[in-house]
């Protein structure tokens, strides 16, 4: 049992949601608290009759506790050791551990893996760590330590990229840098195409690992085929694209790093084809003039809304993303359109692909919905986990 920690009460009423095991406590629901913990402490959470609830760290902010456990138990090195092992068995019981194709994966998913505040993705041999809370910052150690044990050899090095995760009104002084090993293989394989991965200076932990099942898709439908790959970042959808049979596929990215890279990696996989040309430019720019030229386009924007106050242009700026898209498309053309916003809910999201088709005036038609794939769970008990959000269009 973990002794001497801050207790927090909550107001009349407010424990039913912690009794459903949903794993954030809101600061409005809090009644008091037995002391003042600091920014990333360890709490236990108790009704306002007095019963145990969980264990979360505390944070500063409107998600006051995230839980990491509903049971009174010692948080140390064997819980967390305990809930990796449980992540790795999920990746291997769906076939991503120990896969010859792939060796690319995310390996903890936050609240859908019992760890709420730390991603973790597995590129061929190298974990890349994110902490989104100060708690799992000042946890990184038990983490490291658990990863290593548990993956063994497979294991070569931990990067822990946190300084732009971690809230900044906690004003944690963090450094990207390596916690275990050092400068790994940077090439990865996914359904056996392969990328250079940057997660030193990349987006996110250098590559959108969450898009792998739904460019798997987009590969079985480009049999010839003129495809657009708009916010293309390092290029992913293109290469499946390219492996499918496409007449042409154009990448545009607004970054010319990601371009640099896109390049690259269509010379990794298809080296000299002419098919593949890359573009730097603004996205909604290049969306204004691009006629009949595509029967295919993939609209895979970065999050338009990354909090509640952003919700309305979010909804405006996928409104008209997709708006361009149908106006400009091919009759009998196909539009794979994404949101990763999590505060986009799905219902938000097809209403304003759904305005952007009235508006251009087109017939268009729903063939698949599309979402995150099995090694980013979502907690049952926790919706708000699933934040990926995709349409395959059919456009006439």
């Amino acid at each position: 049992m973990s002794a001497n920690l801050v207790q927090v009460v909550l107001k009349s009423g407010k424990e039913q949601s912690l009794k459903r095991f949903h794993p954030w406590v809101f600061s409005g629901a809090i009644r008091e608290m037995s002391g003042e913990p600091a920014e990333g402490e360890l709490v236990k959470v108790f009704s306002n009759k007095n019963e145990f609830l969980g264990i979360g760290h505390f944070q500063i902010g409107s998600i006051a506790v995230r839980i990491v456990s509903f049971n009174d138990v010692e948080v140390n090195y064997e819980f967390w050791k305990e809930k990796i092992e449980s992540a790795w068995n999920l990746r291997k019981m769906l076939g991503l551990a120990e896969s010859d194709e792939t060796n690319v994966f995310r390996l903890v998913h936050g609240e859908g893996d019992n760890m709420p505040g730390l991603i973790v993705d597995f590129y061929n041999g190298t974990a890349v760590m994110q902490a989104h809370s100060v708690g799992m910052h000042f946890t990184r150690e038990h983490v490291v330590n658990a990863l290593r044990e548990v993956l063994a050899e497979k294991l070569k090095a931990v990067y822990y990229k946190s300084d732009k995760t971690l809230p900044f009104k906690a004003n944690i002084e963090s450094e990207d840098g390596y916690l275990f090993g050092n400068d790994s293989e940077t090439e990865v394989k996914e359904y056996g195409l392969k990328f250079k991965v940057d997660w030193e200076d990349g987006q996110k932990t250098g590559f959108f690992v969450d898009q792998r099942e739904n460019r798997k898709l987009v590969e079985s439908y480009s049999k010839g085929r003129e495809v657009l790959n708009m916010f293309c970042y390092t290029g992913g959808f293109s290469f499946y694209a390219m492996q499918g049979g496409a007449k042409l596929v154009h990448s545009v990215d607004a970054s010319e790093k990601a371009i640099e890279l896109t390049r690259e990696n269509v010379e990794l996989n298809f080296p000299g084809d002419k098919r593949h040309e890359a573009f730097a430019a603004d996205g909604f720019e290049y969306l204004k003039n691009i006629q009949d030229k595509y029967d295919l386009i993939i609209l895979d924007p970065p999050a338009f809304a990354k909090h509640r106050r952003a919700l309305d242009q979010a909804l405006k700026g996928y409104k008209r993303i997709n708006t361009r898209a149908f106006e400009q498309i091919r009759s009998g053309g196909v539009v794979f359109t994404f949101s990763c916003s999590q505060v986009v809910t799905k219902d938000k999201f097809r209403e304003a692909v759904f305005t952007a088709a009235a508006i251009a005036g087109r017939k268009v038609r729903i063939l698949h919905q599309l979402t995150q794939p099995a090694d980013h769970p979502v907690n049952i008990y926790h919706p708000e986990g699933e934040y990926l959000k995709g349409l395959v269009l059919y456009v006439e």
